[in-house]
């Protein structure tokens, strides 16, 4: 029996916890319909320094969430909708999947094809949903975003790389011209849109039973979601990369080289014309190990005691990266 399942959770590590599952144990077809609450979602291959100013997000409440997906670093909030589709790999078609993604927002009015490199935009050529794949030995995955009212500000401001000098290693998204939905037709909303998404689906593929998550395997969901929101899928799987801080003192200029392999300080170079040449020699001793974690990097530098230490413990924190 193919399957619609729903969720009111706005946690994206459960969410995409939720979606694993459907996906490891695929019975038919099925549709998830689900939404995050300010949240940056990297591709399984990003870098996330790279991707996100993961600082600023989080200090204005925002969540980073990995998917096990590829693609784009893309943002959810209560004015996006995300859709999955799991389906058995013999009957897996992402033309078919996309189809009812096209007819149900055809179906509101609103023109909408398929560009071939993943995404769907409208008749102006804007970008409103963006997809990504996985494929498995039995089951493969398709999701995706719907953009239908969100914070066009926050998602520019979080997409954008940081001001300090990375050279990362990962996947880096492309950045396409997008669009909310409201655009095209200003009434919509989440409620009409899911609905639409729902009906087309079943006019696809037949009758659908509405699946309850009260049915899944809740131990197994728990153990998904602490993997999902742990520090080491979402950062520290993020590829090697270095990183230079600048800025200049009261007492002198300092300038930060930071290497890293998987979130985590490998090597410092600091370079400065500072007089306290001690202080300066003792950084790397204190940063070495850490992770790429203002407030952390904050409170080791700080341990140093000196007033130097302090400024730079302050400009430290201040830093989004």
């Amino acid at each position: 029996m193919n399957r619609i399942i729903y969720t009111d959770s706005t946690n994206p590590h459960y969410n995409l916890a939720l979606e694993e599952l459907l996906f490891e144990t695929e019975q038919g077809f099925c549709l998830y319909l689900w939404q995050n609450k300010n949240t940056v979602v990297i591709g399984r291959n990003q870098n996330a320094w790279k991707e996100c100013r993961i600082d600023m997000l989080e200090s204005e409440g925002g969540c980073l969430a990995r998917r096990s997906s590829g693609g784009g670093a893309v943002f959810h909030d209560m004015g996006n909708l995300n859709f999955t589709f799991v389906a058995p790999n013999e009957g897996y078609d992402v033309t078919r999947q996309l189809g009812v993604i096209i007819s149900a927002v055809q179906s509101l009015g609103i023109g909408a094809s398929f560009t071939g490199r993943n995404d769907i935009v409208a008749s102006t050529g804007a970008k409103f949903s963006g997809n990504a794949f996985r494929k498995g030995k039995t089951a493969s995955m398709h999701h995706g975003t719907l953009l239908v009212n969100v914070d066009m500000d926050k998602l520019s401001r979080y997409l954008m790389p940081s001001p300090a000098k990375l050279a990362a290693k990962g996947i880096e998204s492309v950045r396409s011209r997008v669009a909310n939905l409201t655009e095209f037709r200003p009434s919509l909303t989440i409620a009409q849109l899911k609905e639409a998404v729902a009906t087309a689906f079943i006019k696809e593929y037949g009758k659908c039973e509405i699946l309850r998550e009260d049915t899944l395997d809740n131990h197994k969901l728990a153990e998904k979601t602490a993997l999902y929101s742990s520090w080491e899928w979402n950062k520290g799987n993020s590829p090697s990369f270095d990183i230079s801080l600048s800025n200049r003192f009261t007492w002198g200029e300092l300038t930060l080289e930071f290497s890293l392999q998987s979130g985590r300080i490998t090597q410092l170079h600091p370079w400065s014309d500072a007089m306290d040449e001690q202080m300066i020699q003792e950084l790397p001793s204190v940063l070495t190990g850490c992770r790429l974690n203002m407030e952390e990097l904050s409170c080791a530098v700080s341990s140093l005691g000196t007033a130097e230490a302090c400024d730079i413990a302050a400009w430290l924190r201040e830093q989004h990266i």
